[in-house]
């Protein structure tokens, strides 16, 4: 018999946490709690869901590490951090620094994470005390962005991953990859073996917590629902909308904008010649799976040549993902906005900072947004826990963000094939070119 897809798995779970949570929270009175055997439901899904989240939370800094590590090194390994790797590193920091951008002003501007002008905590049951919230988060203004950057060298790199600042954790994984390149191979490779056999298990132990997302997910829904009903609906259909539109607007203003102007290219006959990618990665949500269509599609609908395309889209389903970017610094901000707190340019500076290099760091792992926003929650003070409450409609938005993870590559293979001296099928001077 064949096995019921994951994500089939995880709607299932979805709507029956709705439909027990709902009933749990009719039955529900100031006198009576629903339970079994004397414990109250609401504090068994908490507990499901608490230990899902755990066991996320326990994977992610030998998954940084790890991954970074071996990313960092295998770019620099084949020589090709020269003229083609430099240009499309570069492109792929810009265009999801642009998504990340786009993500914060549209959240700013529509500001889901508020009802009628008052937040939303009670409404998504955070229960966690703003006071306690605001005081981590206290202080931080435009004086903080210079603490970033200080932050990004900790004293102690042990200590910093066992408090939890990934930033400097990650910081350190880019140089000990870099400069593992820098030995001779009799040193070099058994370094990488070692950290890629790591990063291999790492891969086996997320895919293997991810067989048990559907239960988590049933846990973390279940107990929204039953603590509040269909009250938390509001809320997250604005802030799915404001990712959606977000969204949007990089796929289809900002990508084609540097594809006209940068890539001399028709962008639209770019759109149309990698849909069957896009189509396949919405469907699937997954980039890394997508890779075969997204190659054959650049170079037989775009006319990129396979030096460009094997080395710019394999790179890119690794470390550019400009959808995920724009979500986890959305997700950050609409979870900050419900907790009341008012944040500064600074706190601000730092989701985009962190929403930028944990894209790259743990962009190729199953549901990479869940582990980089928890990272992004903890280091400006947020709890952790509160990601439940984005997976009611995360299965829809996971699909439209691969789908633009996608298109990101696909825009980058085209513009460094024509930096590069490519004509391409989709050129501005194409039809001149042919024409003579």
């Amino acid at each position: 018999m064949r096995k019921l897809a994951l994500h089939w798995q995880i709607l299932i779970a979805l709507m029956m946490a709705v439909a027990i949570g709902f009933v749990v929270n009719q039955f529900t009175t100031d006198s009576y709690t629903p339970g079994l055997f004397g414990v109250a439901w609401v504090s068994i899904f908490d507990y499901i869901g608490q230990l899902f989240l755990n066991a996320l939370k326990m994977i992610i800094v030998p998954l940084i590490t790890s991954s970074i590590i071996v990313g960092v090194a295998g770019i620099g390994s084949g020589g090709n951090l020269g003229a083609l790797g430099g240009k499309t590193l570069v492109f792929y920091a810009v265009t999801t620094l642009a998504a990340i951008l786009v993500g914060l002003t549209v959240i700013n501007i529509v500001a889901p994470g508020l009802v009628d002008g008052e937040p939303a905590g009670h409404l998504l049951a955070l229960d966690a005390s703003v006071s306690d919230i605001a005081a981590r988060v206290e202080g931080k203004g435009v004086g903080d962005v210079a603490n970033i950057f200080l932050r990004m060298v900790p004293p102690n790199i042990v200590s910093a991953a066992a408090e939890g600042q990934m930033l400097g954790l990650i910081f350190f994984a880019i140089l000990f990859g870099y400069f593992m390149t820098k030995l001779g191979h009799e040193l070099s490779e058994p370094l990488y073996s070692f950290w890629d056999g790591v990063f291999r298990v790492m891969m086996r132990m997320t895919e293997w917590i991810m067989l048990f997302a559907p239960i988590g997910v049933f846990g973390l829904v279940a107990k929204v629902v039953a603590e509040t009903g269909f009250g938390a609906a509001e809320p997250l259909l604005y802030f799915s909308a404001s990712v959606l539109v977000a969204l949007a607007i990089h796929a289809f203003i900002t990508l084609p904008l540097m594809l006209r102007f940068i890539g001399r290219v028709h962008p639209y006959k770019v759109l149309k010649g990698v849909s069957p990618a896009m189509l396949t990665a919405f469907s699937t949500a997954s980039s890394s799976a997508t890779l075969p269509v997204t190659m054959d599609s650049v170079e037989d609908n775009l006319g990129v040549s396979n030096k460009i395309s094997s080395f710019v889209l394999p790179l890119g389903a690794t470390v550019n993902m400009n959808g995920t970017a724009l979500y986890e610094c959305a997700a950050a901000m609409f979870l900050a906005q419900a907790y009341g707190l008012d944040l500064s340019f600074g706190v601000q500076f730092s989701i985009v900072t962190i929403a930028l290099m944990t894209s790259i760091g743990v962009a190729g792992v199953p549901s990479a947004s869940l582990v980089a926003i928890a990272i992004i929650l903890a280091a400006i003070g947020l709890p952790v826990e509160a990601i439940g409450v984005l997976l009611v409609f995360d299965r829809v938005l996971d699909m439209a963000r691969t789908s633009v993870n996608i298109w990101g590559d696909a825009c980058c293979a085209v513009i460094v094939a024509r930096l590069d001296g490519e004509t391409t099928k989709v050129g501005i001077d194409a039809r001149q070119s042919a024409l003579s």
